[in-house]
């Protein structure tokens, strides 16, 4: 009885010592961001959100416009409503910052967006730009509790408001143009943007695997009775 006691509380212990913000190794605890590559309009709103909040200082040069039309938006509402750094869709999204400049500027250059979901996963991406808060401490005045010193300031302070760090909790001081919620499914939609972004050939795979299932229910069903129709005088 002792032996399975001991046993018990091995595992339990952990689960009483353990931090509720930070991980055993020290790193800031991540949200899940239940993302949804099927939904069309939540990516259209990130994709929205990421060209005219994150496009402006880091480039996703990997990246064309024209995969746009991918997840339902029309070359005519992309030239419309998201070229605002090219001329035609089927141009790169590239910026127009220099590279010296912003580095003078930021203290680095603001990293290539393209692959990041795939670098650090949309967990992290999700719970960064939540976790910004106000630190006099830092030139910009900003930073972050996934990604600390960042040499990136918040650029979405104005929606989300700003917030504190005290007493290992995050708390809003001033509060933005957007509710706690809509802030969230803001950063939300531009995490399964950049998800989607990572790796656009994800969606046609999965296109793909939906007729490949198909094809085979039916093949199944043509071999079932085929081989019932074969059978059938056989005793």
């Amino acid at each position: 009885m002792k032996k399975n006691s001991l046993i018990l509380l091995m595992f339990l212990f952990p689960l009483f010592t353990m931090n509720h913000s930070f991980g055993a190794d020290g790193s800031f605890h991540l949200d899940n961001a239940k993302i949804d590559l099927d939904d069309q309009q939540s990516l259209q709103r990130g994709a929205r959100n990421f060209i005219n909040y994150c496009l402006n200082c880091h480039s996703a040069n990997y990246m064309r416009y024209n995969r746009l039309q991918d997840i339902g938006l029309s070359e005519d509402e992309i030239k419309k409503n998201l070229l605002f750094t090219a001329d035609k869709p089927g141009e790169l999204m590239n910026i127009s910052m220099d590279s010296v400049e912003a580095k003078k500027w930021f203290g680095a250059n603001p990293p290539n967006l393209t692959v990041t979901a795939r670098s650090r996963g949309k967990d992290w991406i999700y719970t960064y730009l939540r976790t910004f808060y106000v630190d006099d401490s830092r030139e910009l005045g900003w930073n972050n509790l996934v990604y600390p010193n960042a040499a990136m300031p918040h650029v979405l302070w104005e929606l989300q408001g700003t917030q504190v760090y005290k007493d290992n909790h995050l708390s809003l001081l001033k509060a933005g143009i957007l509710s706690e919620q809509e802030y969230d499914q803001f950063v939300l939609d531009t995490t399964n943007y950049m998800v989607f972004m990572a790796e656009p050939a994800k969606l046609v795979r999965h296109k793909i695997g939906y007729f490949v299932l198909g094809f085979l229910v039916i093949l199944l069903i043509l071999v079932i009775n085929l081989k019932r129709e074969f059978w059938k005088d056989i005793k």
